[in-house]
């Protein structure tokens, strides 16, 4: 039987579900929690509600939010119990990248990357597909779900920019999503969020991290130094790796009460993920996919530093470098 199938039966024990999406949530996650709100509605669920923890902070990320018009609220202006149903889209493992507490055990979680088992009624958890809304994408073909224009877009948009923008590692399924959307699609409304600017804040942090590298070989380290902009780190990463001779990039800062990690990589014989999770765990969390990750060090592990944040990321830094470069056994 497909997982649409199963998908609908759970579905159908409902009648009132919470879409949680993950914290920060990119275009992958949000426009899985569109469809997955689509196949509810088709299936007379209401009320539904989306989600979500963390910030919404990257430039594109607001566009998406704002030209597709999606209707958001905090998990923290949430109250989950009075929902028949929870669903996870694009995470899996309670507790992880949530605000939503550990002990809340959802019924549906739909996502492509590795964790832990969730527990929950209907789990698809598909690790060798590029992106979630590729499996959503399957699931509304399969079930016959009207796909809007809207809905179209945000898949479309969704599916390059998780994939097919960068080549990361995209399967053959992300091209097939992509041209099952395409028709519908509004290409005006994704050129407008491709055109969307960035905040001073992001290019602040992206200029630290331009000046502060540190180079071993064709690996990099680079500070971001403090922002307010959760997502000026994975595009700093992003941008350090066109350069010349770089295909492995570790970006750092302080964000709110944390030092956050962002990697990316393009060497086939480095898995990002786990050069994270090997240099870092014992201090947070961190890991992430064959090609991008991220990572989390509280800063109370650093409680006798003094609280200039300038110090304290000369102080950590050299510490976080020198990790970074063992995990990936670069010599001096």
């Amino acid at each position: 039987m497909p997982r649409a199938a199963d998908l609908v039966s759970v579905l159908e024990a409902t009648e009132s579900l919470a879409i949680v999406c993950h914290d920060n949530p990119d275009p992958d996650c949000l426009a899985s929690a569109l469809a997955l709100e689509a196949i509810a509605r088709d299936h007379d669920i209401a009320p539904v509600t989306i989600a979500y923890g963390g910030e919404i902070s990257h430039q594109q990320n607001r566009a998406f939010v704002n030209l597709l018009d999606i209707s958001l609220q905090t998990v923290q202006s949430t109250t989950l119990s009075e929902y028949e149903s929870i669903g996870y889209v694009d995470h899996s493992s309670p507790g992880a990248n949530t605000e939503v507490p550990e002990r809340v055990t959802p019924d549906i979680v739909i996502d492509h990357h590795p964790g832990e088992a969730s527990g929950a009624d209907f789990e698809d958890v598909r690790t060798e597909y590029g992106a979630t809304a590729t499996i959503f994408v399957e699931y509304l073909e399969e079930l016959e779900v009207e796909l809007t224009t809207r809905l179209a877009s945000a898949l479309l948009f969704a599916l390059h920019r998780e994939r097919l923008d960068f080549v990361r590692e995209p399967t053959r399924r992300e091209y097939e999503a992509a041209l099952a959307v395409y028709p519908d699609a509004d290409l005006e409304t994704l050129e407008q969020l491709y055109g969307s600017a960035f905040s001073p804040g992001t290019l602040d942090a992206i200029g630290r991290a331009i000046a502060s590298r540190e180079r071993r070989g064709s690996s990099l380290v680079a500070s971001a130094g403090k922002t307010g902009e959760t997502d000026a780190l994975p595009q700093a990463a992003d941008y350090l790796l066109n350069l010349e001779g770089v295909d492995t990039v570790l970006v750092y800062g302080i964000v709110g009460d944390a030092i956050r990690l962002s990697g990316r990589s393009i060497d086939p014989r480095v898995h990002i993920g786990e050069a994270l999770e090997e240099g870092f765990d014992e201090l947070g969390a961190a890991g992430g996919h064959h090609d991008m990750a991220g990572g989390r060090i509280e800063l109370g592990l650093f409680a006798d530093e003094d609280g200039d944040d300038d110090a304290l990321l000369e102080f950590v830094g050299g510490r976080l470098a020198r990790r970074f470069f063992d995990a990936l056994n670069l010599d001096e």
